[in-house]
């Protein structure tokens, strides 16, 4: 007997849930790609607007965007490391960054009655994880101080940290509630849940 995933009361089959994980995979790497190809430092970055985040907003929708968003996630650094040229020190990105976006897409799907509060996962999970692994990539990379400032990051680890925090924070927030809840507002206008158990 087929496994199945219930949205809002109802039953999701195992090949709808599979297919709907990559669909959402496939729109989340491909749309931050584009972000990095068109915009570049502003998708991936010590100070970053990852446009794309804005679809993390789906986790309201289905339970098919956790593995979706997180395998959209680590197909996106994959990419990203071989585009910006990262070489091994990519990999934290596809490893924590990924996981950053697991961490948010469980709470946003188990928070899903408060879409404002469910997206906060997604806020506070990048801005506690990417900062954590982004001094040892950016000093890998050729960079000394804390963006725009003359602090160096060598020996001040937590105020990189602290920096990266507020940077991700703010970015993410922004990119969540200013573009993320007016998609989902649309998503549920256009009846998207029902379509999800179509």
């Amino acid at each position: 007997m087929e496994k199945e995933a219930v949205i809002s009361g109802k039953t999701l089959d195992r090949t709808h849930y599979v297919a709907q994980a990559g669909i959402i995979g496939a729109t989340y790497a491909a749309a931050t790609l584009v972000v990095l190809l068109f915009l570049q430092g502003l998708a991936f970055g010590p100070v970053q607007f990852r446009l794309s985040e804005a679809l993390c907003v789906v986790a309201v929708l289905t339970p098919a965007a956790i593995p979706g968003l997180t395998c959209g996630c680590a197909i996106a650094n994959l990419f990203a490391l071989v585009i910006t040229g990262t070489g091994a020190l990519g990999l934290f990105d596809v490893v924590f960054g990924s996981l950053a976006t697991f961490l948010g897409a469980l709470w946003c799907w188990r928070l899903r009655e408060r879409p404002a509060l469910a997206i906060l996962g997604f806020v506070i999970t990048n801005a506690l994880i990417v900062p954590a692994y982004l001094p040892i990539m950016l000093q890998g990379l050729g960079f000394y101080t804390i963006p725009f400032t003359d602090i160096s990051l060598d020996g001040y680890y937590w105020y990189m940290y602290a920096f990266g925090v507020i940077a991700t924070g703010i970015g993410e927030a922004v990119v969540l509630y200013v573009l993320g809840l007016p998609l989902l507002r649309a998503l549920r206008r256009a009846n998207l849940e029902s379509r999800f158990l179509q």
